[in-house]
C-alpha cells in the first residue's frame, strides 16, 4: 500500500522560504520560490507582497524590466505600497526612464517623509531630470540645426557627415531617439535617402533606425511607418558597409520583438513573441519572397541569406518549418546552382561567398527537422527539385543539379549522400568530368571531391575516377588541373593519420604537395586557384612528413595566411583545415592497449602513428604558426556562420594558448574579440574549446591588458561555462585561474561574475576531491571577498565564513594562504562573520596552527586575524589572550629577524598584546615586562 504523499507547501511557507534565500543571496531559490507562491496564492494582500519581494529579487539580479512589472502588479493590488513604489524608481533609474523614476520618489516621499535613503535618491534624480529639461531644450535647437544641414545636399560634405553620426549618436540615448522621433525624423530619413547618394550619410542613416529599433514599441513604430521591403530596398546595394549596418538594423528588430538575443544566447520570450508573431513571421516571409529576385546585388542576398539562418535554431521561433512550407528550400538550391558562367538575363547575383553561405543555411534548416518523418519529407522535396530539373536533360541544367549536390555535400552532408547514392548520379558526373567541356569539367571536379567523404564513397570513385582525375590533370586549363589536383590528394589521403596506410604509394603525398604548393605561392595565379591548392593541402597535412615539409615553408605558410586574410569565406575549409593538421588539434581517440592487443590477436588493422607526430614535433609547428600570424587569419575567418568551421577555428586557438609564450601574439593579433564571439556561438565542443583558450590567456596575461575595457566583463560568462562537471578537470581548473584574476581587477568585475551566477559554481568546486581545483577554487573565492556583496552573502545564515575559517587549517599552504587572506579582509569589514570563527569547534587551533607556521605570509595573516579578533570588543579579546595564541604572539613579537618572521607580522603580534594590556586590562603591557 502506498503512503500519504507529502503536503503540499503553502504560500506564507513558501514565501518563508523565498525570504531565507534572500538573506543567503541564493537569488535563483528566492525567484522559484516566491514565484510558486505567486501561482497558488489567492488573496490579493498575500500575491502582492510576493510580487513585491520577487521585485526585490529581480533588482539585485539587475532585471530592471521584470522589477519594474512586479511592482507594476504590486501597485495594482495595493496601490501607494511604498517599499513597491521604491524599488520600481531604482528600476526606472538604472533603466534611464529618470522622469518615471522622479514619479514615483516623489510619491514615495510623500508617504514616507522621513526616509533619508528616499530623500537622497529623490534629490539625486531631481538633479537629472532638471538637466535632462535643461539639456532637451539646449538639443532640441541642435536637432533643428542638425537637420538643416543633413537635410540640404548644398551643404558642405564633411559637415553634412559630422551631422549623420551625431544623429546616430543622439538616437543611441532615450531622450534623444524620442525628442528625433517626435520632430518627424522617419519621414525625412526616407525622403532623405531616395536621392542621397554619399555612402557614409546613408549607412549613418540605417544605423539611426538601429538605434531607433531597440525597443519593441519602436521597432513595432519602424514596421508600420517604414515597412520591411523598404528596409530590404535599402540593403540592396553593392556596398558592404550599407548591407551590414541595414541587416543588423532587422536583426534588432527581430531582438526587440521577440525578447531575444543572438549574442547573450538569451532565447526569444514566449510571452512577446506570442503578442508579435504576425510582425514576425511577416518579416521571414518578405525575406524569403525575395531571396531569389533578379534585381537584388549579390551582397544583399548573402544578407538576407545569413539573417535566415542565423535564426533558424530557435525552436520558438519555428522558423524551419516555415521556411520549407514556404518554398525556401527551393530557393536556396535556386541560388546554389548559379554559376558566374551563366550569364543569362534571368540569372541571380552571387558573390563569391554566396554558396558557402547557402550550404550551411541548408545545414542549418536540416538541423531544425528533428524526427524522420520531417527529414525523409526534406529529402522528397529536394528530390522532386532534382527531378523536375533532370526532365530536360541539356548541359545547364546537367551543370546546376552537379552544384546543387556539391553544394548539399558541403552542408547536409546527408542530403549530398542521399543525391550522390541515387542510380546514374555518380555515373553522371564521371562523364561530365570526362568531356572537353571546361564548364562541365570544373563542376564535375568539385562535386567529386565534395562527394570523397567516406571511404565507401572513396573506394568508388578511386575504383571509377583515378584515371578521369590524372586526365584532367594534364589539362592545360589551370581551374582544371587544380582542382584534379584536390581530388587526387583527397583521395590520397584516405588513410588519415595512419602512417602504415598509403593508398598511392610511398612519396607520393609529398609529391602531391609540392604541386599544391606550386600554385600556392604562385603570385600570377589568382585567389581561386590557391584557395583549391590549399584545399588539397588541407587533406595531404594528414600525413606526417607533408606537415614538416610544410611548416618549414615560410613563403607557403605565408601565402595561406594572407588567402586567409582576403576574408573570402571559400578558403576558409583549406587554410582552417590544414592548420588544424599542423597543430594535431583534431580529437584524437585514446588508445587503450589491452585493446591494441586484443585487435591485433584477432588480426585486425590497427593505425600506426608517425614518429614526427609526437609532441616535441607538434609544439614546435603550433609555435612556428603562430609566430607567423596564423592569429590574424584566423581572427578573419572566425566571422564565418558554419558553427563546424568555428569549432575547428576554436581548436586552434586553444592548441595555440597552450603553449604559454604565444598567448601574447593571440592578444597582439585580435585573437581575444575573435575567441569571445567564438565562445558565443556555435558547436558545444567549439564554445567550451574557445573559452579554455580565454581561460589560459587570462591565467597568463594581466586582464587588464588583455581585456581591455568591456571585453573583462564579456570573458566572465565563458568561464563560468567551463565550470561544469560535464568539463574536464584541467578546464575547470583554467577557469576558475583565470576567474581569480578577473576578480581581482576591479569590483565591476566582481558584480559581474555575481550577476553572471558564478558564486554557487566557485563554491561547488571548494569542495572538489582534487588539490589543484579545490585550491583555485578557494583563491577565487578569497579574491571575491573584496565585494561588499560577498560579505553580505557570507553574514547571512549559513556557513559559508565557518567553511573558509576551516580552510585555513589546511594541508595545502597555498589553500591556508588563500583561506586566511580571504578571513582579513571580511573580517575588517563585517562584525558578523567576525564573530562567526567562534562558532567553529577548533577555532583555537586553527588561530594557533596559523601563527605557528614557519611560512612566514601564512603567520602574518594569522597574526592580523587575531588583531582584528582582539580589536573587536573585550569578550572576543579575553576568549583568544586564554589559548595559546598568546604564547605565539608573545615569540612572534620578540623574533627581529625577517628571515624568520616578516616585519608587519610582528607588528601586528605586538599590537595585538598592546590592545590586550592597555584597552582591555588583559595582561601585562609587553613593553612594560621588557623593562
Amino acid at each position: 500500500m502506498g503512503g500519504q504523499g507529502k503536503a503540499e507547501a503553502t504560500p506564507q511557507e513558501l514565501k518563508e522560504q523565498g525570504n531565507q534565500a534572500y538573506k543567503e543571496g541564493d537569488w535563483d531559490k528566492a525567484l522559484e520560490k516566491y514565484t510558486q507562491a505567486i501561482q497558488i496564492s489567492t488573496e490579493e494582500r498575500d500575491k502582492a507582497v510576493l510580487y513585491k519581494n520577487r521585485a526585490a529579487v529581480h533588482l539585485k539580479c539587475e532585471d530592471f524590466d521584470k522589477t519594474v512589472k512586479d511592482c507594476t502588479q504590486c501597485l495594482e493590488l495595493t496601490p501607494k505600497d511604498p517599499k513597491a513604489l521604491f524599488r520600481r524608481a531604482q528600476a526606472y533609474e538604472s533603466l534611464e526612464q529618470f522622469e518615471k523614476a522622479y514619479a514615483d520618489i516623489r510619491a514615495v516621499q510623500a508617504l514616507d517623509p522621513k526616509n533619508k535613503e528616499v530623500q537622497t535618491m529623490l534629490e539625486r534624480v531631481h538633479k537629472v531630470v532638471q538637466d535632462l529639461i535643461e539639456a532637451k531644450t539646449k538639443t532640441s535647437g541642435k536637432v533643428q540645426q542638425l537637420f538643416e544641414i543633413l537635410f540640404d545636399p548644398s551643404h558642405e560634405k564633411d559637415k553634412r557627415e559630422t551631422c549623420a553620426n551625431n544623429l546616430v549618436a543622439l538616437a543611441r540615448e532615450r531622450a534623444g531617439a524620442e525628442l528625433l522621433l517626435s520632430q518627424g525624423v522617419i519621414g525625412r530619413i526616407i525622403q532623405l535617402l531616395k536621392t542621397e547618394r554619399n555612402l557614409e550619410i546613408r549607412v549613418a542613416c540605417a544605423r539611426t533606425f538601429s538605434e531607433f529599433c531597440r525597443d519593441t514599441a519602436r521597432a513595432k513604430r519602424m514596421l508600420t511607418e517604414v515597412g520591411i521591403p523598404w528596409f530590404l530596398e535599402l540593403m540592396n546595394s553593392p556596398d558592404k558597409e550599407l548591407v551590414n549596418a541595414t541587416q543588423y538594423t532587422l536583426q534588432v528588430i527581430l531582438n526587440s520583438l521577440t525578447g531575444m538575443d543572438i549574442k547573450l544566447e538569451k532565447k526569444p520570450d514566449k510571452h512577446m513573441l506570442a503578442e508579435n508573431q504576425k510582425e514576425v513571421d511577416s518579416l521571414m516571409a518578405t525575406m524569403v519572397s525575395m531571396m531569389t529576385q533578379r534585381t537584388m546585388s549579390g551582397l544583399c542576398r548573402d544578407a538576407i541569406i545569413e539573417l535566415v539562418l542565423k535564426n533558424l535554431a530557435w525552436d520558438r521561433l519555428d522558423w524551419g518549418d516555415k521556411f520549407i512550407r514556404m518554398g525556401g528550400v527551393e530557393k536556396l538550391l535556386d541560388i546554389a546552382s548559379e554559376l558566374p558562367e551563366f550569364s543569362f538575363e534571368s540569372c541571380i547575383e552571387v558573390t563569391e561567398n554566396t554558396r558557402m553561405t547557402t550550404s550551411i543555411c541548408l545545414s542549418r534548416m536540416y538541423e531544425t527537422q528533428c524526427d524522420d518523418k520531417a527529414r525523409a519529407a526534406l529529402r522528397e522535396r529536394i528530390d522532386e527539385y532534382v527531378r523536375l530539373r533532370l526532365l530536360t536533360p541539356d548541359r545547364e541544367h546537367q551543370v546546376r543539379v552537379v552544384v546543387v549536390v556539391t553544394t548539399l555535400l558541403l552542408g547536409p552532408l546527408d542530403l549530398g549522400n542521399h543525391l550522390i547514392a541515387k542510380e546514374g548520379m555518380l555515373e553522371m558526373m564521371l562523364v561530365m568530368a570526362g568531356t572537353d567541356d571546361i564548364l562541365q569539367q570544373k563542376v564535375a571536379c568539385e562535386a567529386l571531391i565534395a562527394a570523397a567523404s567516406k571511404k565507401d564513397k572513396c573506394r568508388s570513385i578511386t575504383t571509377q575516377g583515378t584515371d578521369i582525375l590524372k586526365k584532367l590533370y594534364q589539362s592545360k586549363e589551370d581551374s582544371i588541373k587544380v582542382r584534379a589536383l584536390v581530388g587526387l590528394c583527397k583521395l590520397g589521403s584516405v588513410g588519415g593519420t595512419d602512417a602504415s596506410m598509403r593508398p598511392f604509394g610511398e612519396g607520393a603525398a609529398l609529391k602531391l604537395a609540392e604541386a599544391c604548393r606550386r600554385f600556392l605561392v604562385n603570385p600570377s595565379k589568382d585567389k581561386d586557384m590557391r584557395r583549391w591548392a590549399c584545399e588539397g593541402l588541407s587533406f595531404l597535412t594528414l600525413d606526417a612528413e607533408v606537415k614538416e615539409k610544410l611548416i618549414a615553408d615560410t613563403d607557403a605558410l605565408h601565402s595561406m595566411i594572407e588567402l586567409a586574410k582576403s576574408g573570402d569565406m571559400n578558403c576558409l575549409y583549406g587554410v582552417v583545415a590544414t592548420f588544424v593538421n599542423l597543430c594535431n588539434a583534431y580529437d584524437k581517440q585514446e588508445v587503450i592497449p589491452e585493446m591494441v592487443e586484443l585487435a591485433k590477436f584477432a588480426k585486425q588493422h590497427v593505425p600506426e602513428e608517425h614518429e614526427m607526430d609526437d609532441q616535441d614535433f607538434v609544439d614546435n609547428r603550433i609555435t612556428v604558426l603562430a609566430q607567423q600570424g596564423a592569429s590574424w587569419a584566423l581572427a578573419v575567418l572566425s566571422k564565418t556562420e558554419s558553427h563546424n568551421s568555428k569549432e575547428l577555428i576554436a581548436r586552434l586557438y586553444n592548441a595555440i594558448c597552450s603553449i604559454q609564450d604565444n598567448r601574447g601574439l593571440v592578444v597582439q593579433q585580435g585573437g581575444v574579440k575573435a575567441l569571445l564571439g567564438l565562445a558565443a556561438e556555435g558547436t558545444t565542443k567549439g564554445k567550451v574549446t574557445a573559452a579554455q583558450a580565454l581561460a589560459r590567456i587570462a591565467i597568463t596575461i594581466n586582464p587588464e591588458v588583455s581585456f581591455p575595457g568591456q571585453r573583462a566583463y564579456e570573458v566572465v560568462r565563458p568561464l563560468l561555462k567551463l565550470l561544469d562537471p560535464d568539463c574536464s578537470g584541467i578546464e575547470n581548473f583554467e577557469a576558475l585561474m583565470g576567474l581569480t584574476n578577473i576578480a581581482g581587477m576591479s569590483e565591476s568585475a566582481r558584480k559581474r561574475i555575481i550577476k553572471e551566477k558564478g558564486l554557487p559554481l566557485i563554491e561547488h568546486y571548494m569542495f572538489e576531491h582534487h588539490d589543484l581545483i579545490r585550491r583555485a577554487a578557494i583563491q577565487c573565492m578569497a579574491n571575491m571577498c573584496a565585494s561588499q556583496d560577498i560579505i553580505k552573502i557570507l553574514e547571512g545564515k549559513n556557513d559559508k565564513f565557518k567553511y573558509l575559517t576551516l580552510c585555513a587549517s589546511d594541508e595545502d599552504e597555498e589553500i591556508v594562504k588563500a583561506a586566511a587572506g580571504a578571513m582579513c579582509m571580511v573580517m575588517a569589514e563585517s562584525p558578523v562573520c567576525l564573530k562567526k570563527v567562534f562558532e567553529v569547534k577548533d577555532w583555537s587551533e586553527i588561530l594557533q596552527f596559523l601563527l605557528s607556521s614557519s611560512n612566514k605570509d601564512i603567520q602574518y595573516r594569522g597574526t592580523v586575524i587575531v588583531y582584528l579578533l582582539v580589536c573587536h570588543d573585550k569578550e572576543c579579546a579575553e576568549r583568544v589572550i586564554d589559548t595559546h595564541c598568546k604564547t605565539a604572539l608573545q615569540a612572534i613579537s620578540k623574533i627581529d629577524n625577517p628571515d624568520l618572521v616578516l616585519p608587519k607580522a610582528r607588528e601586528y603580534a605586538h599590537n595585538t598584546l598592546k590592545a590586550c594590556a592597555n584597552q582591555w586590562k588583559l595582561i601585562k603591557d609587553p613593553d612594560a615586562e621588557d623593562d
